[in-house]
């Protein structure tokens, strides 16, 4: 009962410390990728500050800040780079940051990145241990910092910012806080197109329990020409769904306020993904198809992975670029078959939903091909068949395993900043 009351109880006094030794090794990757990081910069003579703060998408970040939405960029394709495509709360939070200090709206959002890392780090602990145990989430936060383009948490991005919001939804849906979660995946979807995923994995949870009792009890009324019983009258332990297995374990409310709780959190769910698109298309006069339209200036859609096929394919033109599709090849197979493990090894249904969706948008996009491993970035869940493995070796051979790997990623993460980087 004491390991159930902390696991449910997130913010105990004791919650913080238990989650001290995964925050700590996840400050001591990131604080290695950065360094390694401005010494490479150096090398090179770019400024490895401008590279975390003020290129690519963090450039469109900061002007929605600075200026709000309505800039635009005319190429001369045809295309049209419009920063609607860019959701608001971290531009929203740059610009709240930067009216309270001295920062710049660069630097804020610089800030908001680490702060909003370091929550999606405590978030990430929390449902591996919650999931598992300690040690395995603490081995879940440090697979998801040595990650290859772990730096980009580190930037002026908004990875970093979902994943925490998407972390500590998914958590507070495994714990049975549906205001929380509702709230917490409103937010999750004013902050990326993705967000869609932390709606999806909440009204999977809430929804798939009543039809499936339902169902159930409808059939048994059937049988025996009973009264189908109410979902109020049901007993706390009764609704907990039986997909979930042990861990799937929520507080025990009155009935009535149990549903009242749960309608409410699904009714908050979707609220910031549909005001924002519906807003954008009021501001485009495109109605709800306005933000498709914004997206499709980008060359972004999603076309169930068709065109990210054809680019695998073109590769196989020169031994070079051949070696590089099968890398591409080799890298999707181990996509997919972390998500067969994790459905194997029965994941609670909001992690399996969540991952599903945030893996299916970033693989089946039609464009950007290079963003897709940072688009997997919130895909946190899939490191978790991989967590306990880790956690079941001696501290000392894991440790050595966690660092040499967080080295080879602060490496790869300062080649690559200072060169193609994010798109």
């Amino acid at each position: 009962m004491t390991l159930l009351a902390t696991r449910v109880t997130p913010f105990r006094a004791g919650f913080l410390s238990r989650a001290a030794p995964a925050l700590l090794g996840y400050a001591a990757v990131r604080v290695l990728g950065l360094v390694v990081l401005a010494v490479w910069s150096a090398a090179r003579g770019h400024d490895a500050h401008t590279l975390l703060t003020a290129r690519w998408d963090s450039l469109w970040y900061t002007r929605v800040a600075e200026l709000g939405y309505g800039y635009q960029v005319a190429l001369p394709n045809g295309d049209v780079h419009s920063n609607l495509a860019f959701f608001p709360l971290l531009p929203w939070l740059e610009r709240l940051l930067h009216a309270l200090t001295p920062l710049s709206y660069a630097d804020a959002g610089f800030a908001v990145s680490l702060l909003a890392s370091l929550a999606a780090a405590w978030g990430i602990f929390a449902v591996a241990d919650h999931v598992h145990d300690r040690r395995a989430g603490v081995c879940a936060v440090l697979l998801w910092a040595v990650l290859p383009v772990g730096i980009v948490q580190s930037m002026a991005y908004s990875e970093s910012l979902f994943t925490a919001l998407a972390a500590w939804s998914l958590y507070a849906v495994l714990t049975g806080r549906w205001v929380t979660a509702g709230l917490l995946a409103s937010l999750a979807g004013l902050t990326r197109p993705v967000g869609i995923a932390v709606v999806a994995a909440v009204w999977a949870v809430g929804v798939a329990p009543i039809v499936r009792d339902r169902r159930a009890a409808l059939a048994h009324g059937a049988r025996r020409g009973e009264r189908a019983p109410d979902p109020a009258d049901e007993s706390p332990a009764r609704r907990v769904p039986a997909w979930a297995g042990a861990q799937e374990t929520t507080r025990a409310p009155a009935p009535g306020a149990s549903l009242w709780r749960r309608a409410l959190g699904l009714l908050l769910a979707p609220v910031g993904a549909a005001a924002y698109v519906l807003w954008v298309g009021h501001r485009t006069g495109r109605g709800p198809l306005g933000y498709l339209d914004v997206q499709a200036g980008w060359r972004n859609g999603f076309d169930g992975g068709y065109a990210f096929a054809c680019f695998i394919a073109g590769k196989f033109t020169s031994l070079p670029s051949a070696l590089a599709g099968i890398g591409l090849i080799i890298g999707i197979g181990l996509v997919i078959l972390l998500y067969v493990t994790c459905v194997r090894q029965r994941q609670p249904l909001a992690l399996l939903v969540y991952t599903g969706v945030v893996t299916a948008l970033a693989l089946c996009a039609s464009s950007y091909f290079g963003s897709k491993p940072r688009l997997l970035l919130p895909a946190f869940p899939l490191l978790l068949p991989a967590a306990p493995a880790l956690a079941r070796l001696r501290t000392s051979r894991s440790a050595l395993v966690t660092a040499g790997i967080a080295v080879v990623s602060a490496l790869y993460g300062a080649f690559w900043l200072n060169g193609t980087g994010p798109p």
